[in-house]
């Protein structure tokens, strides 16, 4: 039986993801159950359940890499905003979710797309992964 979070399980290969980012500290994947297309998870490779009880240089890291997803994010989809939720309760590993939006209502997440279509997914985290590029090592995915 496989032990750890699903995001665990996902970085050790465990469990299909699709990575968009990757490093010594943190990774950043596709949701599986998106709310928009681009819907981007960033997790820390540690377990903590909840975002308060993280050591302060994880945090920041943590936002730093947010931030440079959300601004490709922002060029790849062209929305109005990048909203972010940290929200933890469906999962006791810390994530933040990016979301391309026009609207607070797409932050909603009665509206989770339960059964997106893979190829859409997989051209989604290409959309982010060329915009990331030219922002630093091109390993980390």
């Amino acid at each position: 039986m496989p032990t750890g979070s699903v995001f665990t399980q996902m970085m050790r290969g465990d469990l299909p993801a699709r990575f968009v980012w990757n490093d010594d500290l943190v990774v950043a994947l596709l949701s599986n159950t998106p709310l928009n297309a681009g819907h981007t998870l960033v997790v820390p490779r540690r377990e903590v359940d909840h975002w308060i009880d993280l050591e302060p240089d994880l945090l920041h890291h943590l936002m730093e890499v947010s931030r440079d997803i959300a601004q490709a994010m922002h060029v790849a989809f062209r929305p109005v905003k990048v909203g972010m939720v940290i929200a933890g309760i469906e999962v006791r590993h810390v994530h933040i979710h990016l979301v391309p939006i026009d609207a607070v209502r797409d932050l909603n997440f009665e509206h989770q797309e339960l059964q997106p279509d893979p190829a859409r997914l997989d051209a989604d985290a290409d959309r982010i992964r060329n915009a990331l590029r030219g922002r630093g090592p091109e390993d980390r995915w």
